[in-house]
């Protein structure tokens, strides 16, 4: 028998097996991680509420008639004019709905010029003596009676006008297309909505106060609004709803934007509302800080990692108000004394421990 020789396959698959058994052998590299405790911070004169951006002037424009959509001429983004027709509705109901009024006017004028007539020659029967006084009251009642026919007829006939109007759906004022909710081919019914319209001259920021600080916002010394990217805008003007929430116990807050800061801003965007210069209450519970790279930030949402004996867990945070180089304030998740990573990237990567 001859001895045979391994193929570079085997080879190669003894090579992988090799690498693998000598990375399994390899203990993981542990990280120690520096930890600080959350504490009360020093500030404690801001209160941050998180809120969203909306236009001042938005209308859903719905329908005024029933009808199937044979157009829809906007779509989503479009700019349009004030009057600009933004749809077309079936109108042949509402055009036989003027012609069957069309037809009621002119029966009613007829009736009305009978009346007319038939009360001339009863005035005049009574000037000769032929007939008596109450037939010529009779007549006259008549005659009144039919007037107010065709104006009924008239406003009739004008009420179905209108509403073949109908069926051409313009834009009440000149702005963009939010939002669609009708295609062509649908049926339209009285108040079902077909296009969403906002005017983008004019956005504000909105904020859900609790009730519980509510006094503070009134007395803050200064707000700022704190826009998606990072800048900072002192509102325009605001307004505070004279009624609460009876569900969420909130308070909201409408703050309008300067011109300077309309330019990228959609709606919908997440703004946070910074109430500066607030007074807490006697007993209220200190505020947590931390630093800033404590908190992993991940779009709209926070965490931080939590020292648990020789490993971290991540708890999510709700954050409050920045205070530079001090922190950030944390007002819920933590609580007084928690030891969490400096560093929450350090803090993710595998093998991270809290150092001693």
């Amino acid at each position: 028998m001859g001895i045979k020789t391994r193929t570079p396959v085997t080879v190669a698959a003894l090579t992988v097996l090799a690498a693998l058994l000598a990375a399994v052998a390899l203990p993981a590299l542990a990280i120690e991680v520096p930890v600080v405790q959350a504490s009360p911070g020093q500030g404690g004169t801001a209160l941050s509420i998180e809120g969203q951006i909306e236009p001042v002037r938005q209308a859903t424009v719905a329908a005024q008639i029933g009808g199937n959509v044979q157009a829809l001429l906007v779509k989503a983004g479009d700019a349009v004019k004030a009057g600009q027709v933004i749809a077309r509705i079936d109108e042949r109901d509402a055009t036989t709905g003027v012609l069957r009024m069309d037809a009621a006017l002119a029966q009613a004028e007829a009736e009305a010029q009978n009346a007319r007539t038939a009360l001339e020659r009863t005035r005049e029967l009574r000037d000769q003596g032929f007939v008596s006084q109450a037939a010529l009251d009779t007549a006259l009642m008549q005659n009144k009676a039919t007037q107010a026919g065709v104006q009924q007829a008239k406003a009739a006939r004008a009420q179905a006008a209108l509403a073949r109007s109908f069926a051409a759906v313009t834009a009440p004022f000149s702005g963009l297309v939010l939002a669609t909710h009708l295609e062509a081919g649908d049926l339209a019914s009285p108040g079902r909505p077909i296009v969403t319209l906002y005017s983008p001259g004019a956005m504000r920021a909105t904020a859900q106060v609790p009730l519980s600080q509510a006094p503070a916002a009134r007395h803050a010394s200064r707000i700022e609004i704190e826009l998606a990217n990072g800048q900072r805008v002192a509102p325009a003007a605001r307004t505070e709803l004279a009624g609460a929430d009876p569900v969420s116990q909130t308070i909201e807050w409408r703050l309008d934007l300067p011109s300077s800061a309309l330019p990228g801003l959609l709606p919908g965007q997440v703004a946070r509302v910074h109430f500066i210069g607030v007074t807490a209450a006697p007993d209220a519970p200190a505020t947590l800080q931390v630093p800033h790279a404590a908190v992993l930030r991940r779009g709209e949402l926070a965490a931080v990692y939590v020292a648990q004996g020789d490993a971290f867990a991540l708890r999510a945070v709700r954050l409050g108000a920045t205070h530079g180089s001090q922190g950030v304030e944390v007002l819920a998740g933590l609580k007084s004394g928690d030891r969490i990573a400096a560093n929450a990237v350090q803090a993710g990567l595998a093998g991270a421990r809290p150092a001693q």
